[in-house]
């Protein structure tokens, strides 16, 4: 495996974005990530929508680690959206570890730094702290695997596990920033834990960042509830609705309600020193390139 380009080189705060992959992780993946110029990438090893949990392919993660570590692309894992820990189901909790342990194992072979996953809701008319209390003893083993994993096969560090907020649809267990303080007590803290943010998620849950200095508060409440160090990833998603509507539905960069000047706002803020910045925007090939190109651009700008 070719070694990762040095820190000076590298960016302090990488923008990229969730790629394809059907047809080979290094084969599709890498190049789509090339092609939109991103300098991070996210990808499924599952389909998102259902419970297989399909082997991978040796000589293709091998392939796609070292393409990662050759050029640099901090690589994520997205577990399927079907896993709720929280689900009064017995057999839907008892999938959704499974998947989840999938992904987790597949990240580690193919060299990703960290696995998203959603955090859930409480159903069947149970108490929000029920559920939570479920989905704490459901993860706290899958993490203590994780511990196990250290210095066994895969690519490259032990990947975290990153919370991530849902927009508040349903009966969301963690959707506005404060809902990570209970999640994150459900799971003892456990350092091999982090976060997630999706902008369109937390805007849609209640968060003003189109608000003259809501990007930043935001990020401050983050660092006090969950903690320095805690913020791994960032999903930057602008938003087709509006504050507070509850409403996952994603829009290009600066086109919809949270706007340009809040992504500006995240990533100048100290929170996101060292963390991507990845798209799940429309558009294909072009209009995620020209997402990315425009998050780089507002990278690059000076505040005011």
């Amino acid at each position: 495996m070719q070694p990762r380009r040095s820190e000076s080189r590298a960016p302090r705060r990488p923008i990229g974005g969730h790629v394809p992959v059907a047809g080979g992780l290094a084969a599709v993946g890498v190049r789509y990530a090339r092609s939109i110029g991103a300098e991070a990438l996210q990808v499924f090893v599952a389909n998102p929508r259902g419970w297989a949990t399909p082997p991978g392919v040796p000589a293709q993660d091998e392939a796609f680690a070292a393409a990662c570590a050759d050029e640099g692309l901090p690589a994520y894992v997205h577990a399927p959206y079907l896993i709720n820990l929280g689900s009064h189901n017995a057999d839907t909790a008892a999938r959704s570890v499974v998947s989840l342990r999938h992904s987790l194992r597949r990240a580690h072979a193919i060299g990703a730094l960290g696995v998203v996953v959603h955090t859930g809701s409480a159903t069947g008319g149970r108490p929000r702290e029920v559920a939570l209390a479920q989905a704490g003893r459901l993860l706290r083993p899958l993490l203590d695997e994780l511990d196990a994993l250290d210095g066994r096969g895969g690519t490259g560090p032990v990947p975290r596990l990153l919370l991530e907020p849902t927009a508040g649809q349903g009966f969301s267990l963690c959707s506005l920033i404060a809902d990570l303080g209970p999640y994150l007590a459900a799971v003892e803290h456990h350092p091999r834990v982090g976060v997630c943010l999706d902008t369109c998620h937390v805007f849609a849950a209640g968060h003003d960042l189109a608000a003259p200095g809501g990007a930043t508060a935001a990020l401050d409440e983050l660092e006090r509830v969950a903690g320095p160090g805690r913020l791994a990833l960032v999903h930057a998603n602008d938003s087709k609705a509006g504050v507070g509507s509850r409403l996952d539905r994603h829009e290009n960069v600066g086109a919809g309600a949270v706007g340009a000047d809040a992504f500006g706002a995240l990533l100048r803020h100290p929170a996101t020193d060292g963390v991507p910045f990845v798209i799940e925007t429309p558009g294909g090939v072009e209009g995620h390139a020209a997402d990315i190109a425009r998050l780089k651009a507002l990278r690059g700008r000076p505040p005011g």
